[in-house]
């Protein structure tokens, strides 16, 4: 019934009758919708948005990863002393991240057989870290927001 004065009202419009325009109603209902199809749509939009910046973090750490086991090559089997200035030396993309290098038990410096990168993401604060404990690889995540996990599993663990 309402497609059917839709169309007619459409119809007569375009024929140059004197019925113009739609009733207010008709006009509500289309916002209506519009609005719902929006409250459905942009969530989503932005969950992919922090979900991309999360991936950005997670390559930031494996280029961190393999910066560092460079680092450790070149000086004869051992992550002590490495800083974020010698993996940018080894890395020079990893200048603008957010890259904090301790050891796996959270002091402040690698050991020499271990060390734990974390990468903090930009727009979600979310960590995603890179362990070495004795050539043992694990990848655990953080999320600041519990609701809002992004690209941080709710296992807290992420596939490097």
């Amino acid at each position: 019934m309402l497609l059917q004065n839709l169309r007619a009202k459409i119809g007569a419009r375009l024929n140059g009758d004197k019925e113009a325009g739609f009733t207010l109603i008709e006009l509500l209902v289309v916002m209506l919708i519009l609005g719902i199809l929006a409250a459905i749509a942009l969530p989503a939009f932005f969950n992919q948005r922090d979900k991309a910046n999360d991936a950005e973090a997670k390559e930031v750490a494996h280029a961190a990863q393999v910066a560092m086991e460079t680092y450790a090559t070149d000086s004869n089997g051992s992550y002590v002393g490495a800083e974020k200035s010698d993996l940018v030396a080894i890395e020079p993309t990893l200048e603008d991240a957010t890259i904090a290098i301790t050891n796996t038990g959270g002091a402040a410096t690698p050991t020499a057989s271990g060390y734990r990168i974390t990468i903090t993401a930009d727009t979600t604060e979310n960590t995603f870290s890179v362990d070495n404990n004795g050539g043992k690889m694990t990848y655990p995540c953080s999320a600041k927001v519990a609701t809002e996990r992004g690209g941080c599993p709710s296992t807290n663990v992420w596939d490097g």
